[in-house]
């Protein structure tokens, strides 16, 4: 069992779930091989976190479907808006059958209530809103639902604007910024409390929501460029910005966006991670570091494996940063942004 409560940034636990054909999220309770479930969140201290909703891709159709999947190309927003729902579904199953073990919370008076019970405290999440068109009609209802955090894109473009690729090395300055619709889409997040994501966002989409809202700046799964020159990665002078703003960054677990080399390689210890924390220390805070670990999303480091291993990881930030640190990089960092974003 971990030493610390850990509040994540990011997991794809619920688009999982939908691919597995888990509707009701009964193989969270009974155990999957991914890496989150219930008795692997108990294990390493995971209490909660924000729960992505994505739409992926369609596979190809050669003889290899897989070695086609059309991952990055414009989803159809028929499909995007059903999946959505379904994949909200699934969370709001989870909650009414087992409220002892998982609750949907939409303010941090929720999360700290869920908490006290018992219960892992799930944030929901779009990331990339293909499911909502450019009336926004469909974020409203998303919000009644509970929703309280979204990615504008994932790494293709969208209505909104354009995610950032998967490139290494490279710079996350790629294309142009928000559409119009983008930007109609920020402000109305900021009217309803609902947190931006910047973390798949290109160069230019990101100031384009560091010119137009008022909360603070947020990458819930992001690294630092400086150390690993991947374009899904924050420059120096991003961090600054959003430190400037009272944001925050949540370092992201992925193998290739944490080591130098920018390989997945799942042979990558702690040292790297701790690196990636210390520079975003120096030019976030203390108070603008936690943690985002992508789980279920991208490949982890065997040191931690999934969510039972994350002992692993904080019994390191222990010994590097000290107690009172490690517990607000694990947990009170993200009570305080969400706080002032969401209530």
């Amino acid at each position: 069992m971990s030493d610390f409560s850990i509040f994540d940034g990011h997991n794809d636990l619920l688009s999982c779930l939908w691919a597995e054909k888990s509707f009701d999220g009964a193989a969270f309770f009974s155990g999957r091989d991914g890496d989150i479930d219930l008795a692997k969140c108990r294990a390493g201290g995971f209490a909660g976190g924000f729960f992505a909703v994505w739409v992926g891709g369609v596979p190809g159709t050669g003889p290899d479907p897989m070695a086609t999947y059309r991952a990055f190309e414009p989803i159809d927003p028929v499909r995007a808006e059903r999946q959505t729902l379904e994949q909200i579904a699934i969370l709001l199953r989870m909650q009414a059958a087992r409220p002892d073990a998982i609750r949907l919370c939409r303010s941090v008076a929720e999360i700290a209530a869920a908490r006290a019970a018992g219960a892992i405290a799930a944030i929901l999440h779009i990331e990339g809103v293909e499911g909502i068109g450019e009336n926004l009609d469909a974020l409203h209802v998303y919000h009644a639902a509970g929703l309280r955090s979204l990615g504008p894109v994932w790494s293709r473009s969208n209505i909104f604007g354009h995610g950032v690729p998967f490139n290494f090395p490279a710079s996350p300055d790629t294309g142009p910024g928000l559409t119009e619709a983008g930007i109609r889409l920020v402000r109305e997040c900021d009217a309803l409390g609902v947190l931006i994501d910047l973390s798949h966002l290109n160069e230019a989409g990101f100031w384009d929501v560091a010119r137009v809202s008022q909360k603070p700046l947020v990458a819930t799964h992001s690294n630092a460029h400086a150390i690993t020159a991947a374009t899904r990665n924050l420059t120096d002078r991003q961090l600054d910005a959003i430190r400037a703003s009272g944001g925050l960054v949540g370092l992201n677990f992925g193998c290739a966006f944490l080591r130098p080399d920018g390989i997945k390689n799942p042979a990558t210890g702690p040292e790297v991670m701790l690196r990636h924390l210390e520079h975003l220390i120096a030019h976030l805070g203390e108070d603008g570091v936690a943690l985002g670990s992508d789980f279920d999303g991208t490949m982890i480091p065997d040191f931690i494996t999934d969510a039972s291993g994350l002992p692993n990881l904080t019994a390191a930030m222990q010994v590097h940063f000290g107690t009172e640190l490690t517990e607000k990089l694990c947990w009170s960092n993200w009570q305080g942004l969400l706080a002032r974003v969401i209530g």
